[in-house]
């Protein structure tokens, strides 16, 4: 007899966000340059792993979760298409204000979702509470062509991707335990 129960798919979504944030925010931060391990993760881990866990998600009836992981998914293959492709002869390279512009269609997207976390746990809320944030500074970095700017996002997206690694990893360890090894911050009605 076979089981339609599906494992949470919910760990495998946040450590594809969270590892990728983090690994970009190390390099808006100055610490490395735009590297291969970025553009890399950004596709396939960022990308495609999202991507299926957001399809999982599909499957359990979580819009939340469908929309978020697909929706961050596309986000991170886009953002290396939007890196990658001048240089294969598809399209020009974009300019920092246009950039601002994708990256604010980002942020807007994110505060509605952060908006639906107030119903969720504290840590998913914190997640999207800083990401907004990170949105907003890159937006204005890159507006306004501020480079202490864009590193200070690098500090708060690390910040950002740390905290959905930590939730990530409270999902996978809380539920392998039966218990709270890693607090959330659940929240009751």
């Amino acid at each position: 007899m076979s089981s339609t129960r599906i494992a949470n798919p919910g760990p495998l979504g946040l450590l594809g966000f969270g590892m990728t944030t983090i690994l970009l925010n190390v390099h808006n931060a100055g610490f490395f340059p735009m590297a291969s391990v970025i553009l890399s993760m950004g596709i396939f881990y960022g990308g495609i792993a999202q991507i299926i866990a957001g399809i999982f998600e599909f499957k359990k009836g979580n819009t939340f979760g469908a929309t978020a992981f697909t929706s961050y998914g596309f986000f991170w293959i886009s953002l290396v298409g939007i890196m990658v492709m001048p240089s294969m002869g598809f399209g020009v390279e974009t300019s920092h204000e246009f950039l601002a512009v994708y990256l604010a269609l980002w942020g807007i997207f994110s505060f509605f979702m952060f908006i639906a976390t107030l119903k969720a746990n504290i840590a998913l809320s914190t997640v999207f509470f800083l990401l907004v944030i990170l949105f907003a500074l890159l937006v204005i970095g890159n507006a306004t062509g501020n480079a202490a700017m864009l590193k200070f996002a690098g500090y708060e997206g690390i910040l950002c991707g740390a905290v959905a690694f930590y939730l990530a990893m409270a999902e996978v360890l809380n539920e392998q335990y039966g218990r709270t090894i890693l607090p959330i911050g659940e929240r009751h009605a």
